[in-house]
């Protein structure tokens, strides 16, 4: 039998990126992904790709910064599936300044988005698991929830936030079999990482391919990016865990970046 087959799993951002990589990951061990985007267009496609392949998905627009947004997207996942086992708290934005240039409302924007969405699709998800007696939930955290980096003050705390939530959620979800941990990839090569590139270049002074070789990938083992599917794995192996053995951790996937 498929590992997830019969499951249905929540992930946010999942119209393109590490999410979308997710979601056809879970749908192709036969897990039902419900495709939460701000694009809903984008969103779709993602369902369509997988419904293509012979799996089921089913797109909602969600702005996980938007209370009523995220309740109404949990509530037609119920409608439909009648369950929610597993929620994967991927959305993100990046801005790259420092921070005595870096406006208030970024700041706030950034940590809605990654912090108040975590919170919301949590909260949101959580009295479902709680009925069920069952749930995972997997935050995409970063190497950046173990460490800084110049130029995002506000990733870096909003990264470093989810450790917590995490850890309380995995406290107060013991009780009713609902286990809750952080995957902390190193840089990925999506839409997110390739837009921050010259624009640290340009912030630091530098060339691109410096920027690549010096800043994001000078402490991996290898000089490699982490792929979607080294982050996918990561997340489906913490979903597919079957105990409390394993919940309020973090596994890092950085190619040797950052060892603990």
């Amino acid at each position: 039998m498929p590992r997830f087959s019969e499951k249905v799993a929540i992930v946010t951002g999942a119209g393109s990126g590490i999410g979308k990589e997710i979601a056809l990951r879970f749908a192709a061990e036969g897990g039902v992904a419900v495709i939460a985007d701000l694009d809903f267009d984008a969103a779709g496609a993602t369902a369509g790709e997988i419904r293509s392949q012979g799996g089921d998905a089913f797109a909602v627009a969600m702005n996980v910064a938007d209370e009523t947004a995220v309740e109404k997207g949990v509530a037609d996942t119920m409608a439909r599936y009648g369950r929610i086992d597993l929620l994967v708290s991927n959305a993100g934005i990046q801005i790259v300044k420092p921070i005595v240039d870096f406006l208030f409302a970024d700041w706030k924007r950034l940590l809605a988005i990654h912090l108040d969405g975590a919170f919301l699709t949590t909260k949101a998800c959580l009295k479902h698991m709680y009925k069920a007696r069952s749930g995972s939930i997997v935050y995409m955290g970063s190497v950046h929830s173990k460490e800084a980096s110049v130029l995002k003050a506000p990733y870096v705390t909003a990264k470093h936030g989810l450790l917590g939530l995490c850890r309380v959620v995995a406290k107060e979800g013991a009780p009713y079999n609902v286990r809750a941990n952080v995957v902390c990839p190193g840089f990925v090569r999506t839409p997110l990482v390739d837009k921050q590139i010259p624009e640290q270049a340009k912030e630091l002074g530098i060339s691109e391919a410096e920027v690549i070789r010096h800043v994001m990938l000078k402490d991996t083992v290898d000089g490699a990016f982490t792929t979607t599917r080294d982050v996918a794995a990561a997340v489906l192996f913490l979903a597919a865990f079957e105990t409390n053995a394993l919940t309020g951790q973090s596994l890092v996937v950085s190619h040797g970046w950052f060892m603990e």
